[in-house]
Formats: C-alpha cells, structure tokens, sequence
C-alpha cells in the first residue's frame, strides 16, 4: 500500500471494479433465467456471488478506506466510496430479501378457501413437469396460512355471478395479469403472474359462486418454483381483495 499517494492503488481499483461487477451479476443472472439460457438455480448462483462480491468490497473498503485516509492517500478515496456505495446498496438489498423471507412462512400455495380451494384446468397444462406440485394440500398449509395472512379470505358480495365474473376479469386485466382462460358456466377465471427480473410465473384462478341472491368469490395463487414465495401470492390476493372492493 506504499507508493506515490496521487495515483490510485490497485486495491482501490479491485475494490471498486469487484463491487461493479457484483451489482452486474445480479440483473445478469435474472435475466439469463428469464430468457431460458440458464435454470432458476443457475440464475441463484449468480446472485450468490453477486453477493459475495458486495459483502468483500464492503469490507475490504472499510478496512482500505482507514488505510487511505490514515497515509494521506487521497487518490484512493474516490474508488473506495464507490465500491462502498455500490456493496453497500447490494448487501443492503439482499438483507432485505432475506429479511421478508424469514418474516413469512416458506409456502407458495395461497388460497382464500383452504376447505375447498379453488381447482386450476387450462394452467395445469402450462406447467413444466418439475414445477411446484398445484395442489393445495389442506393439512399442511391452511393453518399456517391463516395465521400468517388473516386478509386472505372469500370475498362475498351483494352482485350477481354475472356481475362479479364480469368484475373479477376487470381486475385480473387491471393487476397486468395474462389471462390464460374465462370459463363463464364454470364460473372460473385462470391468468398467470410473470416476475419482472427473474420471470417467475406464478398461476392464479378466480372462482365466482352464487351465495343466495349475491356471490362470492375465491382465488389461489400457486407459485411454479421455489418454497418461499416472499409473501408475493399473498400479497397479489390482497390487490385482488382491494380492487374488486374499491378500496
């Protein structure tokens, strides 16, 4: 680290190139997966270094940023508070990942009837033979379900099974849902949820009944991988709750 205190060291520069291209790993290995070159796990081991990169340009700027400011290294300083800048935002956004994901429970079948959830048709054919399995399975989610997410429940309404059906395909076009299949006598609606970087699919139906002179209506959204969905299915039939009521 000794040497003409003007010109930037290598350790600086490694330092900043490194988190550079831990920032870079991160939309990389989204994208592979989401343009199929690579599978969901592949795509994981990217972001697995990615975040790796960041936490050692962290630390080892920490520690080269004392060192700098210690020998009158002012050359180095504007490279390090780069790296820093850069590790930082990912370490601090992987944090958060990790955060939500140890504040839900690890399930990616939501449903807003867990007695009788409603059944996919034209989706199951859409799904890749090592997706997630679809079916609800009612001893082993409906409690930790409830307990994590008490919004989810059946909407019952005041308007016909015309006028909700009607309604429901509204919103399911309103959340930029890709609407696969509208079976009106069966009373079911079937779209799909793409994530934006990774392009996960999610698959969602709307089921509509008649409940005496009204309606009501149920959802499930099941993810195609992965056991922890982050609380995204959830989250998604709780849109789906507010907009069909308005709120």
């Amino acid at each position: 680290m000794n040497g003409d205190t003007r010109t930037a060291t290598w350790w600086s520069q490694a330092i900043m190139i490194g988190s550079i291209v831990g920032a870079t790993l991160l939309p990389v290995g989204a994208l592979g997966h989401r343009l199929g070159v690579w599978s969901f796990g592949t795509g994981f081991i990217f972001l697995g270094g990615g975040a790796l990169l960041a936490v050692i340009a962290v630390l080892g700027g920490i520690v080269a940023l004392i060192v700098a400011l210690r020998t009158g290294r002012d050359a180095d300083r504007p490279l390090l508070y780069i790296g820093l800048l850069i590790g930082g935002a990912i370490v601090v956004l992987v944090l958060a990942q990790i955060t939500t994901a140890r504040s839900v429970p690890p399930i990616h079948n939501i449903s807003t009837d867990v007695g009788d959830p409603p059944s996919f048709d034209a989706a199951v054919g859409l799904r890749e033979a090592d997706s997630n399995p679809i079916d609800y399975d009612i001893a082993a989610l409906a409690a930790t379900q409830q307990a994590a997410y008490p919004r989810v429940k059946p909407i019952i309404t005041d308007g016909t099974v015309v006028e909700s059906f009607d309604r429901a395909v509204n919103v399911v076009k309103g959340m930029g849902l890709e609407i696969v299949n509208t079976d009106r006598p069966a009373g079911r609606i079937e779209a799909v949820a793409t994530s934006f970087w990774f392009g996960f699919k999610d698959d969602v139906v709307v089921r509509v009944r008649p409940r005496g002179a009204g309606s009501i209506v149920d959802l499930r959204s099941v993810s195609r991988v992965g056991q922890s969905d982050l609380g995204i299915n959830a989250k998604r039939i709780e849109e789906f709750i507010d907009r069909f009521n308005g709120a």
